[in-house]
């Protein structure tokens, strides 16, 4: 079954609602200038709130080392996610897992990306938006993706309910990761979305398989 990541949890209600309606895992935004940015105590108190068997994902963009060991230092954190131009050595300096998301355009060699860092866990795919390091809302031209890359794949990039289904058929990511699509307002998550959005997930995976 495809995994389904909530990105930008800023409340415990919100965590605890992705969780109930089948989230795999959570993204907590260390990024100040993201409207959906949490502090080290709210990040904290959001981790200890979870019930077991859901991952928290930490994610940066082009942090100080000491800011990413702080973090990790503090809070219950299961995987990292890079969002900035941070090298393959920079990312496995932590000592824990991570992926590394790429933002997506014709130009780029997803191929030459993934070997680049070969040591990450997945490539995360997002839309590509001049100055913006993601959060845009809006999706990218999926058929840009190698058919092989040999790295899992989790897709972003203007996920929503009605079309994360799709999606899920045409790409077969490993996971798609989902913010703004499921929200309210920025930063608040709607539970009903977050439901809708993992029904769209499970009923394509239904479909892939001939169920």
């Amino acid at each position: 079954m495809t995994c389904v990541k909530i990105c930008g949890i800023t409340r415990p209600e919100d965590a605890i609602a992705a969780a109930h309606c089948g989230a795999n895992a959570i993204g907590l935004v260390f990024f100040e200038k993201s409207p959906r940015h949490v502090g080290v105590a709210r990040a904290a108190e959001i981790c200890l709130a979870l019930p077991p068997f859901v991952s928290t994902v930490a994610l940066f963009v082009d942090a100080f080392a000491a800011d990413v060991h702080r973090v990790l230092d503090l809070v219950s954190i299961d995987l990292l996610q890079f969002h900035g131009d941070e090298t393959s050595d920079y990312c496995a300096q932590f000592g824990k897992p991570y992926m590394k998301a790429v933002r997506v355009r014709p130009q780029l060699d997803l191929l030459q990306y993934a070997a680049a860092y070969s040591e990450a866990k997945a490539l995360l795919l997002d839309t590509y938006v001049e100055g913006v390091q993601g959060g845009t809302g809006k999706m990218f031209n999926w058929d840009l993706i190698p058919s092989k890359l040999p790295l899992p794949v989790v897709l972003s990039g203007g996920l929503k309910p009605d079309t994360v289904g799709q999606a899920v058929r045409q790409v077969r990511p490993w996971a798609v990761d989902v913010s703004s699509g499921v929200e309210a307002a920025p930063g608040v998550k709607d539970a009903k979305k977050i439901a809708e959005f993992i029904k769209g997930v499970r009923d394509a995976d239904a479909s892939t398989r001939g169920i």
